[in-house]
């Protein structure tokens, strides 16, 4: 009788045979598709949103990034150029949400100069 050979078993990966194995099958998922929730068990990830307080020299520093008159700056944060002026003379501080968009400049200022002479359309003279 001739004996058939007996499969060998698989050898148990260590820690870190798996973790590589489970890498590249993600790598591979992202590659191939757009929707990750519909791949993956997606939880709830937090965001460290808290924006920095601004003070008047905070606000001009921003605003001097972006190479922006006071009245440029009000027009791309959505306020008016008296509230600019209030912030930066310390009269009032700006609000949470021009904080986080703050942030955001002083995170990636390329991309939000490059932002602004997108949208800069001159005034012509009539």
């Amino acid at each position: 009788m001739k004996k058939t050979p007996a499969k060998k078993a698989k050898k148990p990966l260590d820690v870190g045979q798996e973790l590589v194995r489970r890498l590249r099958h993600f790598n591979e998922i992202l590659d191939t598709t757009d929707n990750l929730p519909d791949q993956f068990t997606c939880r709830t990830i937090r965001l460290n949103l808290q924006p920095k307080g601004y003070h008047g020299a905070d606000v001009k520093k921003v605003r001097t990034i972006l190479g922006v008159s006071q009245a440029l700056f009000a027009q791309f944060a959505g306020v008016s150029a008296a509230a600019v002026k209030d912030w930066e003379q310390d009269i009032k501080p700006p609000s949470g949400a021009v904080c986080r968009l703050m942030d955001e400049i002083i995170h990636n200022p390329a991309y939000f100069q490059s932002r602004i002479r997108e949208l800069a359309t001159p005034v012509g003279k009539d």
